[in-house]
């Protein structure tokens, strides 16, 4: 099995990945999808830009929607925030969810024609990993999308070491995953305890591996991504 890396906000070109992409979002779109999926969602939308997430909300029916601009702020008028820790509590029983963040999002719509295509955080790594040996994949393409200009990344760059060490069949210690994302540099803005809308029990829930049992495929149905 061959390993690479990208970095979302690196890319010039599209570059070819064209076997198996997991697109990493720990802080926090896909602890959040993943929460979203534990209360009951029956599946969730990815989309890209408040216009289309907007348009989509209009044509489905019941739909709950999740959105944050850059830096975490929630979308105005939206259902909630991109808040894992809020969702806890939320009854999302056979419900669709459109979620439209900065990073995550634009991470899968970029890999949108990758053979398998899996959106990743640590809550459900060794899952992730389990489900990419399954389906005997020959490349794995970690996307990394936290790093920004006054971000390391290094929440969604841990994931990817996490899961990359299972795959290889390597021991090691989750703990050790989880410390890098409450350090990295987006992971102190929670505990710093200045941003209201980067609560600690958001880091608190992101930082804790493999606590779902469940990996979160992509797949494309009527030219839209599902997260199912």
């Amino acid at each position: 099995m061959k390993f690479s890396r990208f970095f979302l906000n690196r890319l010039q070109n599209q570059p070819v990945a064209t076997d198996t992409v997991v697109v990493i979002d720990v802080l926090r779109s896909f602890t959040t999808a993943a929460v979203a999926l534990v209360r009951g969602a029956q599946a969730i939308y990815p989309v890209e830009g408040l216009a289309a997430a907007s348009a989509l909300i209009g044509k489905l029916p019941g739909v709950v929607s999740i959105g944050a601009v850059g830096g975490g702020d929630p979308v105005p008028g939206f259902d909630f925030g991109n808040s894992p820790s809020q969702l806890m509590q939320a009854d999302l029983a056979g419900k669709d969810v459109v979620m439209t963040t900065a990073a995550g999002v634009r991470g899968l719509q970029r890999f949108r024609q990758a053979r398998r295509l899996y959106a990743a955080s640590l809550v459900c790594a060794r899952a992730t990993a389990e489900a990419i040996r399954r389906a005997g994949a020959r490349e794995v393409c970690f996307v990394i999308t936290g790093e920004w200009v006054d971000r390391d990344g290094d929440e969604d760059i841990a994931c990817a070491d996490y899961i990359e060490s299972l795959l290889r069949g390597e021991a090691v210690d989750p703990a050790e995953f989880a410390e890098r994302v409450r350090n990295s540099d987006f992971g102190q803005r929670f505990t710093a305890g200045t941003w209201p809308n980067l609560p600690l029990a958001d880091l608190d829930l992101s930082a804790e591996p493999d606590r779902f049992d469940f990996a979160m495929p992509v797949r494309r149905e009527g030219g839209r991504l599902v997260i199912f």
